[in-house]
């Protein structure tokens, strides 16, 4: 499966990643699958807690999803707090949320050991209305998040102009969200496991697990091992076990254009995104470039012509160009990238239904990093039998789950 085509731009911001030579063990108390984000989180979890862990990726690492990551960091969700509450109650909805929070600061713990802090910078998110008829929805969104705890302003179209180069009939302004660089974050992340003991083996693919007794006999390309646990973090890939109920696979456009001197207009260079579905969002870098992506498209697996490429990254530049008129935007980077939802816009978190010291995480939605670590915690207490998630919200045992 192709997870992305066209020119990355994450790649060139830091050194490939080559993991140190080990003699793989024949067993392991825990294997992980896939070597991306929410991999690399839950091997660390679980190799802070002293288990002798092995993340095996079918790639070298990095390759995968995690370069094509747009790197915006945000508890609120592509589905509010509002409508979320109307779908699946106001308990659930707000420890959700909160939770989502909580992986917010403890990304920033994480990002500030690694080197750069992994380009870990807090910035304040803007979601607009993208017409006239969505403001009782930012109206709406505001009120429940304000309500619940969360820090948020609202701006009416005057305030919006008065802080940005461009006017939108209302926006919900959210704090304690940030930017990374996913790939220094995952190659960070990556070390510290190898500094633990974990053992990082790439060009490795799961062909099939068996149970055997009280372990699990998973077979590889490179051979089988023996694990007390097996954790599949494969992102938008076939899982090599259970099928996937409620997952809807597509693509989206993503352009990072040339360094800019000068973004004293953009309003503490916030996260920018949109009522509108699909919808357009922007961030800064650290070197002043700025990444769009949208324009989000069905049949990801067809075919991506040059030219069909192109067209839909220019569109992207207009779209930021409008609301930046006065920048000088010039592209630098643009590709197309897979990225899976669920159709009850929940990540997959937990123990498969019936096939048990199975484990899922696959961070499905626009706050996949941000999945990652919550679930990380999650499946480390599963595993070490600690409290955790109590409802099955995001269980895969659920109605749009994994079977």
């Amino acid at each position: 499966m192709e997870i992305h085509d066209g020119k990355l731009y994450w790649p060139n911001t830091v050194p490939s990643f080559k993991p140190k030579e080990v003699t793989p063990s024949e067993s392991y108390d825990a294997i992980i699958v896939g070597g991306g984000m929410s991999g690399c989180l839950t091997a660390y979890a679980l190799a802070k807690e002293g288990l002798q862990v092995a993340i095996l990726e079918k790639r070298a690492f990095g390759e995968g999803s995690t370069s094509a990551n747009t790197g915006l960091l945000q508890y609120e969700n592509d589905i509010m707090l509002c409508e979320l509450i109307d779908k699946i109650g106001e308990k659930a909805a707000i420890s959700f949320y909160k939770s989502c929070d909580t992986a917010m600061n403890d990304l920033e713990a994480l990002a500030v050991q690694l080197p750069d802090e992994a380009d870990f910078i807090r910035r304040p998110s803007i979601c607009y209305a993208s017409t006239e008829e969505d403001i009782s929805k930012i109206q709406r969104e505001y009120k429940t998040l304000q309500k619940n705890g969360f820090d948020c302003s609202y701006w009416n179209e005057d305030e919006i102009g008065s802080k940005m180069p461009f006017t939108k009939p209302a926006a919900l302004l959210t704090y304690h969200d940030a930017e990374v660089n996913p790939l220094k974050l995952v190659f960070g992340v990556l070390r510290k496991i190898e500094d633990l003991g974990g053992h990082l083996l790439p060009f490795t693919s799961v062909l099939d697990v068996e149970e055997n007794g009280e372990l699990l006999s998973v077979k590889t390309s490179d051979g089988v091992f023996s694990t007390k646990h097996i954790v599949y973090t494969t992102g938008y890939e076939p899982t090599p076990v259970g099928k996937r109920k409620g997952a809807i696979l597509n693509r989206s456009y993503v352009i990072v254009t040339k360094p800019i001197k000068d973004l004293t207009s953009w309003y503490q260079r916030a996260l920018i995104w949109e009522t509108k579905r699909p919808y357009l969002y922007l961030r800064t870098t650290i070197d002043g470039s700025i990444i769009v992506g949208g324009l989000d498209e069905e049949n990801p697996n067809s075919d991506i012509s040059d030219e069909l490429l192109k067209k839909q990254s220019q569109k992207l530049l207009e779209e930021a160009q409008n609301l930046f008129p006065t920048l000088p935007l010039e592209i630098a980077y643009s590709y197309v990238a897979t990225f899976g939802e669920s159709k009850d816009d929940l990540p997959f978190v937990g123990e498969h239904p019936t096939n048990k010291h199975q484990y899922y995480l696959l961070g499905y939605g626009g706050n996949g990093t941000v999945y990652s670590m919550m679930g990380s915690k999650i499946i480390r207490d599963l595993i070490l039998h600690k409290s955790s998630w109590k409802t099955k919200t995001i269980q895969v045992n659920r109605k749009y789950g994994i079977s």
